[in-house]
């Protein structure tokens, strides 16, 4: 599926989005790593033009001044991102399925939450950082959740979206019924895909170019036609990580942590690295943190290995980053369940982290670029709370301008 050699080119059965019949999808160039992004400039066509009212001359030879033709606009433009390739877009698609939440909040940011059609599991979608944003909202109720026990292909067809915002290697590679015939026949069938996973880059597979979380956030920026409004919000974005860098402590006096996935009564941990690449830990990076797991040879990945209370104390991290999939659960719930059973644990009690009140909830695992903004700030604070007090460090107003277009 990537990086197949030469060009080949699909026609979906996008046949009209918004001049009706005069228009069709292109569909893909499947493969084309390297590829530079292009899009081609509108060519502006005359006002609508009517014949003159003045009264015609006797003389045979005058002519009627030319009335003109309207000619449908050429929207056509194109998005180029591994491992799919290039794929063609006639109009800014009006429906689109995507996979992880990291990419709907990439929609959401850039004003196009009503396109967002589907989500791969609800649970793992945290939404509470719109409620600091007016005007900025998702329906979660109204998305398809795609994981049932697998992810049937008949739900493609039934949301019949104009585009399939995912890394197509993803189900393939994730769920034993997905082959790469499936993915064309629903690219042949109902409309392209477009979408790299960014979330980690820790399986196998993944050995094409991986893209940060504004490489991707642009790429989808370009495919909503959205590209000033990106800008703006990657300027909201640079804006905080050079404040918040500014102050930080020297490197020596930052802290590492264990990025860890627990349960609500935990007697394992299941490792993550904060090393590396993955969106939803650019956050952390930002702020300095270090992989408490650097050099110790724990592998980096949900599924990979557990690790007990002995194995943990051994490393004995200088703060914890537990991810708990709970929907909603907030800092108070946190405390009163899982920190209150680390103090409780006769080994996990002697662990640094958790005697110096630095164990947190590690965040969303799938984290989009509203997510990041809220990230860095969170951590900037729990981490460094006599540098970064109550304040906010970001404008939710004007971000919130940014999102709903009236800044």
């Amino acid at each position: 599926m990537a990086d197949d050699a030469g060009e080949q080119t699909e026609t979906t059965r996008r046949a009209m989005i918004k001049y009706g019949t005069t228009v069709a999808v292109s569909g893909i160039l499947a493969g084309c790593a390297g590829s530079s992004d292009s899009e081609e400039t509108p060519t502006e066509t005359s006002d609508d033009q009517t014949p003159t009212d003045a009264e015609p001359t006797a003389t045979p030879t005058d002519t009627p001044e030319d009335t003109g033709t309207d000619t449908p606009e050429d929207t056509s433009y194109s998005v180029t991102m591994e491992p799919v390739g290039t794929v063609e877009f006639d109009s800014v698609p009006e429906s689109i399925a995507p996979f992880t939440a990291d990419y709907i909040d990439m929609l959401v940011a850039l004003g196009h939450a009503d396109a967002v059609e589907s989500i791969w599991y609800r649970g793992r979608y945290k939404t509470i950082h719109y409620e600091e944003l007016d005007g900025v909202s998702i329906d979660l109720d109204e998305l398809t959740q795609l994981w049932n026990d697998g992810i049937p292909k008949e739900q493609f067809y039934e949301m019949d979206a104009d585009l399939h915002l995912l890394d197509p290697n993803a189900v393939t590679d994730w769920l034993d019924n997905w082959k790469e015939s499936d993915v064309d026949e629903i690219r042949t069938n109902v409309a392209p895909f477009l979408g790299n996973l960014i979330f980690r880059r820790t399986d196998d597979w993944h050995d094409y170019r991986y893209y940060s979380l504004y490489e991707a956030f642009e790429k989808v920026a370009q495919t909503v036609q959205e590209e000033e409004r990106f800008e703006a919000i990657k300027s909201v974005h640079d804006d905080l990580v050079t404040e918040v860098q500014s102050r930080l402590p020297p490197e020596a006096e930052r802290p590492n942590a264990a990025l860890l996935f627990a349960g609500e009564e935990p007697e394992e941990f299941t490792p993550y690295r904060i090393d590396g690449n993955g969106a939803n830990k650019e956050h952390f990076q930002t702020l300095g943190i270090s992989d408490a797991f650097a050099g110790t040879g724990i592998e980096g990945y949900s599924g990979s290995q557990s690790l007990d209370y002995e194995a943990l104390l051994e490393i004995d991290p200088d703060s914890l980053l537990l991810r708990y999939h709970r929907q909603g659960k907030t800092r108070e719930e946190f405390e009163n369940s899982v920190v209150s059973y680390l103090k409780d644990d006769e080994i996990g009690s002697q662990l640094t982290a958790v005697q110096n009140d630095r164990v947190f909830r590690g965040g969303p695992i799938y984290t989009g670029p509203l997510h990041n903004l809220f990230m860095i700030e969170r951590y900037a604070k729990g981490y460094f709370p006599e540098e970064f007090t109550e304040e906010q460090l970001f404008d939710r107003q004007h971000l919130s301008a940014i999102i709903t277009g009236t800044s």
